[in-house]
């Protein structure tokens, strides 16, 4: 019985004209589309893509299947979505680009050796903690990769180091600095007294006041980690990504605070003690 060769010869024959260039050009663009899956990851804007790939989807079994009315309203649909891209995806698009110009693409800065992070990220748990306890109304809006430039225009500039005490009186009731939101870059407050957009999105609680609106609504526009303590109930939450967790207790609030600041370890012992975990 003769065995057919056709595929393994055809197979051998497109891996004969793959040079060392086109797996760079491979590596390149698989390596640009994890970073924009990173981007995406956790924002409502991946469900868009969801719901995009599965239209594409649909649109192949259709032409598979030669149903030629649905195919061709579905790819009339496909081409106005396409056209529509730049506007749904405004603040994923804004995103990628702040982080182009500022050449944090495929890094990220104001990171701090382990023992700075650690005695940053004590301080403002231990002021946060003393606000939740008197139930003193705090915006903290933590820069990572995006640069918060525009945010710390909005109020009054400072440059201060960081320390709990320093945070406490910034946030002291009826002074100018304490409705606004301090923005705190690396081991420095670099301004006080901030405005923040709010955000549109209306299924969120009727719980949640101005300072969480505040808060969610700056997370939906950049990478920032912004702290919230409720003057009503002095409950510390965090906002990340367009999303809110409440009723932090101040140790948990640490832990979340450490991978903004501390720098990624990439030791060959860490990188194996990472290995290890996994498995």
């Amino acid at each position: 019985m003769p065995i057919d060769i056709t595929l393994p010869t055809q197979f051998h024959g497109i891996l004969s004209t793959i040079g060392w260039f086109d797996v760079l050009d491979i590596l390149i663009v698989a390596v640009i589309l994890y970073k924009v899956y990173e981007m995406l990851q956790d924002t409502r804007a991946i469900t868009l893509v969801k719901g995009i790939l599965v239209l594409l989807g649909v649109t192949m079994v259709c032409s598979w299947f030669d149903l030629h009315v649905i195919s061709w309203l579905l790819q009339k649909t496909v081409t106005l979505l396409f056209v529509a891209l730049p506007i749904v995806f405004q603040p994923e698009l804004r995103r990628a680009l702040e982080h182009l110009g500022q050449g944090t693409f495929f890094g990220t800065a104001n990171l701090l050796d382990d023992e700075e992070a650690k005695k940053v990220v004590t301080e403002i748990t231990k002021a946060v903690k003393q606000l939740s306890a008197t139930k003193t109304g705090a915006l903290l809006v933590i820069e990572r990769d995006m640069g918060l430039n525009d945010v710390s225009d909005t109020g009054i500039q400072i440059d201060g180091l960081i320390s709990a005490e320093f945070l406490l009186n910034v946030f002291i009731v009826n002074t100018p600095l304490h409705d606004g939101a301090s923005v705190i870059r690396g081991n420095r407050l670099v301004a006080a007294g901030c405005l923040l957009p709010l955000t549109e999105n209306r299924r969120l609680s009727t719980e949640l006041g101005t300072r969480h609106r505040a808060a969610i609504g700056l997370s939906e526009q950049c990478d920032a980690l912004i702290v919230v303590v409720s003057e009503e109930t002095g409950t510390i939450s965090i906002a990340e990504n367009g999303h809110i967790m409440r009723h932090l207790s101040p140790e948990y609030l640490q832990e979340l605070l450490m991978p903004a600041f501390e720098a990624p370890k990439t030791g060959i012992k860490d990188m194996v003690r990472s290995w290890r975990g996994k498995v």
